[in-house]
């Protein structure tokens, strides 16, 4: 039996939050995963482990920024309304965001492909006069249709192996791109002779 619902009846909604930029303490190379939605501006894959920058243990604790659980839907929800990505990891997010964790019973695929379905639902619910928002409420108002648990079940086990190749693919591609951002400044310098390579 299919129910109608609304979003906060198949995941939880999770709003970001920034630490002050006036504390460079707040910020770091190599702390907790921050996402922007600048960083999903910048990286259109499906799946995120880190944005530009992260945030400190003390940053984190001095901001409203929440840790979600790898497998939560990341969905900006400002400037611009609707990108969306899978976190890859433990992640936090600033409060452009507006994520779902699903419940266990969902999934992350059911969730990912829901969000992109509601989309122009979710910005025709926005508000704002310099720029649209979808409020945290407002998230979870937004109405769905929830499909029975064995419909959700076989609808995640086709999507699994997909989705894991999909991250095996971009995690590839990222490699590659670093491979060939590292030697093609030493091969145009001409640090690394390939004169004498045959191809």
């Amino acid at each position: 039996m299919w129910a109608e619902g609304t979003l906060s009846d198949i995941g939880s909604i999770v709003a970001g939050g920034t630490p002050s930029k006036s504390k460079t303490e707040y910020y770091t190379d190599h702390g907790i995963a921050w996402i922007t939605p600048k960083d999903l501006s910048n990286d259109k894959s499906k799946y995120i482990s880190h944005g530009e920058i992260d945030i400190s243990e003390l940053g984190f604790s001095k901001s409203s920024a929440t840790k979600m659980p790898k497998g939560t839907v990341l969905f900006s929800s400002r400037a611009p309304i609707g990108y969306i990505a899978i976190a890859q990891n433990e992640v936090t997010t600033n409060q452009g965001f507006k994520s779902v964790v699903p419940n266990e019973n969902i999934g992350t695929a059911f969730v990912y492909f829901l969000l992109k379905q509601l989309l122009p639902t979710i910005e025709n619910m926005a508000s704002g006069s310099t720029f649209k928002e979808i409020s945290g409420s407002g998230m979870k108002s937004v109405p769905v249709v929830i499909p029975d648990y064995a419909s959700i079940r076989l609808f995640n086990d086709f999507c699994l192996p997909l989705f894991k190749e999909q991250e095996a693919l971009e995690a590839e591609n990222r490699r590659l791109a670093n491979l060939r951002d590292t030697l093609l400044p030493k091969l145009m310098s001409g640090e690394i002779d390939v004169s004498d390579v045959d191809i």
